[in-house]
């Protein structure tokens, strides 16, 4: 009986420090991605600026690079550099952003 509780208390042991342990669902695609993912998912990123990220993309289309993940006001980009390895654009990594366009500014 002793043994058995023994196994029964490093069973709970072990599922409490599972439960304790941030989950990570892995890369997040940030063009479909409600706030609450956003904001649990990327280092940095709080309720409001997710709520952020949504409105921009609501507002303007879905990100087309990680560029553009920068412009929403409040997130910048040494948070998208800091999340870099974490993002997806449809699906994608987007480790290396495309070369800008000549006359963009």
């Amino acid at each position: 009986m002793n043994r058995f509780h023994s196994v029964v208390s490093g069973l709970l042991l072990g599922a409490a420090m599972m439960m304790a342990m941030p989950a990570s669902a892995g890369p997040v695609n940030v063009t479909t991605a409600d706030a609450r993912t956003l904001s649990k998912e990327l280092a940095g990123v709080g309720p409001a600026k997710a709520q952020a990220i949504v409105a921009w993309r609501e507002k303007n289309g879905p990100f087309k690079t990680l560029e553009e993940i920068a412009r929403v006001k409040g997130v910048g980009k040494k948070l998208v550099e800091r999340n870099k390895g974490n993002l997806r654009l449809d699906g994608k990594a987007q480790a290396e952003e495309p070369a800008a366009k000549a006359g963009e500014g």
